[in-house]
């Protein structure tokens, strides 16, 4: 298989941000210094309003957020006033159940009445681009150093989350580095193997996992990897697998012009290994159509080995093999089955797909918050609520009553209806710049081996160059567009069509818009370079 894969291909994506440029942005952009600033910047002065908050009468703001359970948290109840006298604030709520919230937030827009902070579900959905472009939020990238934890922002994920290179809002942080391959500890045991640590040492695992009776039970029933059908917004396993090969993120760049990825020859070369993987029946036959809410079952009823997902899918997994064992009286509390790798080297190295890095924005709306300082008074707010007390307070609730405190973490009340009703939901004002400063839960070795390498991936991650982009054709022909590549893949996967017609299939992709996606796309990336 080594003599099939190009070497050097890979080598003129060096537009591609990758692992030693995007190693220095991510720690520039994720120090854990309090105040410190990202690299290559003066330190940021004190938040505006941050010694004279105490002096002044107390900020009103009214949040919207989506919550998810029947039962929520109060105007004033115990937290909520806590967080009120650490902010100088008083907060109304105004929850919205989950399912429904992407209607509310249209309906809201349209309205012309919003709130002082709204949560944004989807950055890019045309209503809140629509809304953000015609100047109804706030730009906050340029306000963003004058606030101690605000300023510590993550470059890579306000170009993730910005609206043609503009920040409408703060983003909710999440890891960068989640993605990479799960699989069982126990079964790689039982065949005798190491972790894998290049693509044919990754084959090597899957073809073990299928013919060398991992679970021991005498029969041939076990395959490799499970992979499940590729829909919206989820990332599929062929999303990080395809990198192994050198093939870009989404869009590559070659002579300073953006690429489509399906235009490269990494990124067939992938699918070649995908479609060898299938004709061996080292994945699922029915991948094409299995239901992404049943990713794991598989792993945990003993049919499969490997998941090539986010890297927390492993405690989870994990979670549910013991419960499982625990209902036939076998279980072994102290064993994981489970292990995490944050991938395996290809022609180029390492490389790993990334999330965008956020869930959603905090967006102030100019029709509430009128002026520049009311802007920095609803900012101050947010940078205190990212404060470690913060954290703690808006995750947990209060020591003694929500939670206490077990050496350096801390152990959560057990009266789930208290949770609900005075903590839920409330974590939801932290930006999570970065992602945890406050106290936390006692983590098993499994979940602490998942947290070093999601972090550790943030150091070869590959990002897609044209992420901040809004795309009209796209807005206009996405669907149809995303559909001709979906299907010929999965097509070229199960047999069904050759190699030429694969390539037929991208043809037609340019033909039904995609030469007019790649023009538009590249007027987009030279105008964000002048």
């Amino acid at each position: 298989m080594k003599d099939q894969r190009k070497r050097n291909k890979g080598k003129r994506w060096v537009s591609i941000v990758s692992v030693g440029t995007l190693a220095a942005v991510s720690l520039a952009g994720c120090s854990q210094g309090g105040g410190s600033a990202p690299a290559g910047t003066s330190a940021p002065a004190p938040a505006p309003a941050g010694t004279e908050a105490k002096q002044q009468a107390p900020l009103d703001l009214t949040v919207m957020l989506p919550i998810f359970k029947t039962n929520y948290p109060k105007d004033g109840s115990p937290v909520a006033a806590e967080i009120e006298k650490y902010t100088n604030s008083k907060i109304h709520f105004e929850w919205v159940p989950n399912a429904s919230y992407v209607d509310k937030f249209n309906i809201t827009l349209a309205s012309g009445k919003l709130p002082h902070i709204m949560y944004v579900p989807d950055v890019k959905s045309p209503s809140f681009i629509n809304a953000a472009k015609s100047g109804a939020f706030w730009e906050i990238g340029p306000h963003l150093k004058d606030y101690k934890t605000l300023s510590e922002a993550n470059p890579v994920i306000l170009n993730n989350s910005s609206v043609d290179g503009k920040n409408y809002g703060i983003y909710r942080g999440r890891d960068l580095g989640r993605n990479g391959i799960v699989f069982r500890k126990d079964w790689l045991e039982a065949v005798g193997m190491q972790t894998p640590k290049t693509i044919d040492d990754f084959y090597n695992m899957l073809k073990a996992f299928k013919e060398k009776d991992p679970d021991k039970n005498g029969k041939a029933d076990t395959y490799g990897m499970v992979l499940v059908k590729w829909t919206g917004q989820w990332a599929s396993g062929f999303d990080t697998i395809k990198l192994w090969f050198g093939s870009p993120n989404k869009w590559g760049v070659v002579d300073n012009k953006l690429v489509p990825e399906h235009q490269t020859a990494e990124y067939v070369e992938a699918l070649k290994f995908m479609k060898k993987l299938y004709d061996e029946k080292l994945i699922n036959q029915d991948f094409a159509v299995m239901d992404s809410a049943k990713w794991s079952d598989p792993v945990v009823n003993n049919q499969a080995g490997v998941i090539v997902d986010v890297i927390d899918t492993a405690a989870r997994v994990d979670d549910k093999i013991h419960a499982a064992l625990a209902k036939e009286g076998k279980d072994q509390p102290d064993v994981h089955f489970m292990d995490v790798l944050g991938g395996v080297t290809g022609p180029n190295g390492l490389r790993t797909l990334p999330t965008s890095g956020y869930a959603g924005l905090l967006a102030i709306p100019k029709s509430s918050v009128k002026t520049e300082e009311e802007l920095k008074r609803v900012l101050t707010f947010l940078d205190k609520m990212n404060e470690p007390e913060m954290h703690t307070m808006a995750g947990y609730g209060l020591e003694g009553k929500h939670y206490t405190k077990v050496g350096e973490h801390i152990e959560r009340s057990k009266d789930t209806a208290l949770l609900e009703s005075e903590v839920e939901g409330l974590n939801q004002m932290i930006p999570f710049i970065p992602k945890d400063r406050g106290l936390t839960v006692k983590q098993t070795p499994l979940r602490i081996k998942q947290t070093e390498t999601i972090k550790e991936n943030e150091k070869s991650i590959v990002a897609n160059p044209a992420e901040p982009f809004i795309s009209t054709v796209y807005s206009q022909k996405g669907a149809q567009l995303d559909n001709i590549i979906n299907d010929a893949r999965i097509k070229f996967i199960v047999g069904q069509i050759d190699e030429a017609a694969l390539k037929a299939a991208f043809e037609l992709w340019k033909k039904s818009g995609g030469d007019e996606l790649v023009k538009e796309m590249n007027d987009l990336y030279a105008a964000s370079k002048k």
